[in-house]
């Protein structure tokens, strides 16, 4: 059996779907980020399928650049998680509009 494009286009869908569900469902924002991660790695499938469909490196190199993007967005998110439950102890999403003036 030879895996297509389709097949990574269906296994980058179901990724990015669920991403989306625990974005959506989710209130602990640790679950949320890593929700993200999620969406952003799916995109990064599709990036790579095309990539090697095409026989052209433009998705491999904006694959990593979207990698280096999720690096930088995991270790600030995990700071302003870690700053905010050290005050209020709880990672619950409707507690974080009190970050607000």
């Amino acid at each position: 059996m030879i895996i297509t494009t389709t097949h990574y286009m269906l296994l980058s869908a179901a990724l990015f779907t669920l991403g989306i569900i625990g974005v959506m469902t989710r209130r602990n924002v640790i679950i949320i980020l890593m929700s993200i991660e999620l969406m952003l790695n799916a995109v990064n499938i599709n990036f790579i399928a095309f990539s090697h469909q095409l026989q052209n490196v433009v998705g491999q190199v904006f694959a990593v650049f979207v990698i280096v993007v999720a690096a930088a967005e995991a270790a600030v998110g995990l700071g302003i998680i870690l700053a905010f439950y050290r005050n209020k102890e709880t990672v619950n999403i409707d507690e974080m509009g009190l970050m607000r003036w």
